[in-house]
């Protein structure tokens, strides 16, 4: 007769860290919308003030403020604002008078569509860069590689920006549109000249971090001794480069990678001002010009979940990748068993310290 069997199926040894991860990157979201509600509550002016004007009377005003809720207790606020919030409706604007989530729809697009662009240029050149670097360490060609990724580390983004409309834009050369000003008739295919300057200035301020982090990761896989194992065993040079150094030397980029696209994501919003690129930069600038609170509240929650999602994702991408991080718990259970040492519930009351 045919008996089931008594395992049970085992959770991977990493779903409680990344339970774990989860619960803190949500609870830093949690708190970076209550000190951001709070601030955005604490500015000098009065968003009723400011649409109905300079002139208007206080009557108007007080009505206004009781309309829009403006007049309850902070903490009511701010429970009211962040349970539209969980349910998706992150309230009207108060300048245009339309949905919030309609609004950045469009322009979190705009925006997606510029970090895509930086990445997509960022990372196979430091890759490349990085990589070749590595293999002419210390020579006359990566001194001065080095020396130019540091200038250009040291630079603000904001100059870079200037500097290349400056050298694409002005009347000597006139090759690149000075302002990305779009047209939302047309799609953004049809429109990539405009993404040119901007794309270039991330990307300038991007690359020289994420270069160093490969050529660093690439010495010391060059210098591990599995490598020196197998320039022993005759294995060609090209094949250890890019079937046993390089795998190995991405892990420490992918947090490298991450750590790019959190700063990206602030040099986004300075990129889409200068250069006037319809992204949430742009929104989240003319929000606090004209203090439309929900506006700038609800931008500050997307930034800043996004930034906790590139977190977890680069986080599980090492964990994964990595077979000692993997197996880590599972390995100490392990060591801890064949050493003898029982956990603290298990041992009698004479040997518990």
């Amino acid at each position: 007769m045919f008996e089931p069997s008594c395992k049970t199926p085992r959770t991977p040894a990493w779903l409680s860290w990344f339970i774990g991860r989860l619960g803190y990157g949500l609870l830093t979201a949690w708190v970076i919308s209550l000190v951001v509600f709070i601030a955005t509550q604490a500015l000098p002016s009065d968003p009723a003030r400011v649409i109905l004007g300079p002139d208007a009377p206080l009557e108007s005003i007080l009505t206004l403020q009781r309309q829009l809720g403006l007049d309850r207790p902070i903490l009511e606020q701010y429970l009211r604002w962040l349970g539209h919030a969980l349910r998706g409706e992150l309230g009207v604007s108060l300048d245009s008078n339309a949905p919030v989530g309609s609004i950045l729809f469009g322009r979190f697009g705009y925006t997606l569509a510029l970090l895509a662009g930086v990445i997509a240029v960022v990372v196979p050149a430091a890759l490349l860069l990085g990589v070749s670097l590595a293999l002419r360490r210390d020579s006359r060609l990566d001194r001065r590689v080095l020396s130019l990724l540091i200038f250009l580390k040291a630079t603000p983004g904001f100059l870079l920006a200037i500097g290349l409309v400056l050298l694409f834009s002005m009347p000597h050369m006139d090759l690149l549109p000075a302002v990305s000003i779009l047209d939302p008739d047309k799609s953004l295919l049809r429109q990539l000249q405009f993404l040119v300057l901007p794309v270039l200035a991330l990307s300038l301020s991007a690359l020289p971090y994420l270069t160093r982090m490969v050529r660093a990761s690439m010495i010391e896989a060059l210098e591990s001794d599995y490598v020196v194992a197998a320039r022993l065993r005759g294995i060609p040079e090209w094949r250890i480069v890019w079937r046993h150094t390089l795998p190995n030397a991405l892990i420490p980029a992918i947090q490298g990678v991450a750590l790019t696209l959190r700063t990206l994501i602030g040099g986004a919003l300075l990129a889409e001002v200068i250069f006037s690129y319809p992204g949430i930069g742009t929104s989240l600038n003319s929000a606090i010009q004209m203090r439309d609170l929900p506006m700038i509240q609800a931008i500050v929650l997307v930034i800043t979940l996004g930034v906790v999602l590139i977190n977890l994702l680069a986080d599980l991408l090492t964990v994964l990748l990595t077979p000692k991080l993997r197996t880590a718990r599972r390995v100490t259970l392990i060591r801890r068993n064949r050493r003898g040492i029982q956990p603290w519930w298990r041992r009698s009351p004479s040997k518990a310290p």
